[in-house]
């Protein structure tokens, strides 16, 4: 018998912006991003941070669900566009998310179909998304 050992990654982030300059973010496992603020910088913002956090979750869902479902010897990746409707009136908030998903490799539409139904059950920021959290918010 296999003894399986998960190890959990540590989550979260803490963002940093002095009085002037953009944000700096931090996740507890090291990772290093900056938020740029201007509409025609590049970078990402942080919609596209919220919009990179789905799609990413997504694709690699889609491969769990590939090999979930016994496909992954025919599945060779996933690609998840996100984007959404923005609200016009406060309180400001994306009001729908527009995601399209392609499946690649040597798989029927059926497949596919599966792949994608079963990523977006195992998707953590999908369903998040889906029963949104409470929000708990201190000051230090």
């Amino acid at each position: 018998m296999v003894d399986l050992k998960i190890k959990k990654r540590p989550i979260g982030a803490l963002a940093r912006v002095q009085r002037n300059g953009h944000p700096q973010v931090t996740s507890r496992a090291g990772g290093k991003i900056g938020v740029v603020t201007g509409a025609s910088e590049e970078g990402f913002n942080p919609l596209d941070l919220m919009f990179a956090s789905l799609s990413a979750c997504l694709v690699l869902s889609a491969r769990i669900a590939a090999s979930k479902l016994s496909l992954l010897d025919r599945f060779d990746g996933a690609s998840a566009d996100v984007t959404g409707e923005k609200s016009s009136e406060e309180p400001y908030r994306i009001e729908r998310f527009i995601v399209e998903i392609t499946i690649d490799g040597d798989l029927s539409e059926d497949e596919r179909r599966r792949i994608v139904h079963m990523a977006e059950e195992v998707c953590t920021v999908s369903n998040t998304l889906k029963t949104p959290p409470a929000i708990s918010v201190s000051i230090t």
